[in-house]
C-alpha cells in the first residue's frame, strides 16, 4: 500500500531523517510525504511519530501504486 501524508509547514532536517523511507516534497504551506506502508501497524506508527514530533497532520490517504517517473 502506498500512502500520502500531508502535514502543515516544512520539516527540519532532523524531522526528515525520521522519515527517510518516505519521499518528501514541499508544497507550501504544506509538506507531502509519500511511500510504502507495510500494514496497519506501520501506518499507525508513522502517524504516531508525526504526532510525537509535534507535526500537524492535515490528511492521510492511500494512493494508487504507480511507477516513479522522472520530471526533469
Amino acid at each position: 500500500m502506498r500512502f500520502e501524508f500531508r502535514v502543515d509547514g516544512t520539516l527540519s532536517e532532523a524531522d526528515r531523517a525520521e522519515f527517510a523511507d518516505l519521499r518528501i516534497s514541499e508544497t507550501p504551506p504544506q509538506t507531502i510525504l509519500v511511500g510504502e506502508v507495510l500494514d496497519q501497524s506501520h501506518l499507525h506508527g508513522i502517524i504516531a511519530q508525526l504526532q510525537i514530533l509535534g507535526i500537524t497532520v492535515v490528511s492521510v490517504h492511500e494512493v494508487p501504486d504507480a511507477p516513479e517517473e522522472d520530471h526533469d
